[in-house]
């Protein structure tokens, strides 16, 4: 059965939703969880850790589309209202009236957004130098080394044990941009979304411009969303929604966010090695122009070919509904 055929009735404008929405993706290590905290102290916003809602209503309408009961007295308005009402159902008890959903996988599934939440999809994406990103995971994995007593090894060196892939740095960067990493699941979510055209729905968010010039950064996101723009502090951020990221992750400070603003990463050239810095060579397709070539190009080499960056493994990525799930993209 068609997806559209949950999908084709009301829109959430028509049906009056309270609640306005928009969305996170981009990359992770790119400064969401900054981006949220100054974002949350505009008392109109509320911006959380990541969020279930996309792989919740995904998961659903699964069910419904592949349920022999539901095709046997099928109720497809009923079925659209069930799975439109989850986002707000959600965060039914927030009290601000803009809503910043977040999900690294929203930039690959807008057209469901467009169906189930709002018809003006818009999704801003932090993005940061790909060796960058590189150089924060590995810094805050050894900053964070099992202890006698940690309820779990972190997830990247957990994902390696389980491959059977000896660990290093240079076997974990391989990993997470790999096509089953965190950073290759999030960089194949935004590839998917300018394929199918939709890169005018996406705000690139740089991450050097928000440490550098964050009110200036946060004052294009408020013109992109179309809302008025707010005067922010930059001396005392905090997030109002830390995540238990021992529990989650395998490390203490995943989520951390410091009280000021301010660039504190080391070079990549002290932290990474010569292989892994000319791997990160042109991978940061959204700064890149026609984005047709780069795109065609990373679309074959992000999802298809692990060994492209040196990881080598059968493990297929974890799906859901014959799909890959939304919730293997972790957060920042």
């Amino acid at each position: 059965m068609d997806p559209k055929f949950l999908s084709q009735f009301m829109s959430p404008e028509e049906l009056g939703l309270g609640k306005k929405f928009y969305f996170m993706a981009g990359l992770p290590r790119s400064g969401s969880t900054l981006l949220s905290s100054l974002l949350n102290q505009n008392p109109k916003f509320h911006s959380g850790p990541s969020s279930p809602v996309l792989s919740a209503m995904f998961v659903i309408e699964q069910h419904f589309m592949n349920d022999e009961l539901f095709h046997g007295y099928p109720k497809p308005q009923e079925a659209h209202n069930i799975i439109r009402s989850i986002s707000n159902q959600f965060y039914g008890d927030v009290e601000q009236s803009v809503i910043i959903d977040k999900n690294r996988a929203w930039t690959a599934r807008i057209p469901f957004a467009k169906h189930y939440i709002t018809e003006d999809v818009k999704i801003i994406c932090p993005v940061r130098d790909i060796e960058e990103i590189l150089t924060s995971m590995i810094t805050m994995l050894r900053r964070n080394p099992y202890k006698e007593g940690n309820p779990r090894i972190n997830f990247i060196d957990e994902q390696l044990v389980k491959l059977n892939i000896p660990i290093n740095d240079d076997t974990r960067c391989e990993y997470i941009a790999g096509p089953s990493g965190i950073l290759g699941e999030s960089l194949n979510a935004i590839i998917t979304g300018i394929q199918e055209g939709f890169y005018h729905n996406m705000h690139f968010v740089e991450y050097k411009d928000l440490v550098s010039k964050p009110q200036e950064t946060l004052n294009k996101i408020y013109e992109f969303l179309g809302e008025e723009p707010f005067e922010h502090n930059f001396e005392n951020v905090e997030n109002k929604f830390r995540e238990q990221d021992m529990i989650t992750y395998g490390l203490n400070d995943m989520h951390e966010v410091r009280s000021e603003v301010k660039v504190t990463a080391p070079s990549p050239m002290e932290v990474l090695s010569p292989y892994i810095l000319e791997r990160c060579k042109g991978m940061d397709i959204w700064r890149q122009t026609p984005y047709t070539a780069s795109v065609d190009r990373y679309s074959e080499y992000i999802p298809m070919s692990p060994e492209q960056f040196g990881v080598t493994s059968n493990e297929q990525p974890l799906t859901i509904g014959g799909e890959t799930a939304e919730t293997t993209i972790t957060e920042e």
